[in-house]
């Protein structure tokens, strides 16, 4: 009985020393949707639209983020012979319309009105109507009269430029 099983123990000593020593490769995956030199886009973060308007010696600023159709930013009136303001923009988009409300400051008080932005390629043009008081709130009186072939026309301008006017 000895015999059986210092042979037994003999040949699984031998079957352990023959097997070869094999290390596991690791295994690189692809993604089959992205190249690897190419940047990551991020689809689903904001996007910042910048934007600048010049009538004469006024000038308007807007930076906009869109967060998948919420809308919030900056905006800034520069005005030459009359009180400029700067405040704070949000809203949605309906269609091609922009549809805000801009909270500003201007000669020393604190106001809010509508302001609406047909968007078209890289331009913005504000909509000109009849607003009214609501709560502290100017509204425009009725949405479907507002024009806009004499609103103000901003173009599509460098972010950079745009956040050192909105400082």
């Amino acid at each position: 009985m000895k015999k059986y099983i210092a042979l037994g123990a003999l040949s699984v000593l031998m079957i352990n020393c023959n097997k070869k020593n094999e290390t596991v490769k690791p295994v690189a995956t692809t993604d089959s949707v992205e190249a690897p030199d190419e940047p990551v886009m991020d689809t689903l973060g904001a996007k910042t639209f910048c934007y600048l308007g010049v009538t004469g010696k006024d000038s308007v600023f807007v930076s906009i983020d869109d967060n998948l159709g919420t809308f919030s930013g900056k905006m800034a009136y520069k005005n030459s012979e009359k009180d400029s303001s700067k405040g704070e923009l949000s809203g949605f988009k309906s269609g091609d319309t922009l549809k805000l409300t801009y909270e500003f400051a201007s000669e020393g008080t604190t106001s809010k009105r509508d302001i609406f932005f047909i968007q078209k390629d890289n331009t913005l043009i504000e909509g000109t109507g009849n607003q009214k008081d609501d709560n502290g709130t100017m509204r425009y009186a009725d949405e479907s009269k507002i024009a806009y072939k004499d609103g103000q026309k901003l173009e599509a301008a460098d972010c950079k430029v745009v956040a050192n006017a909105l400082k």
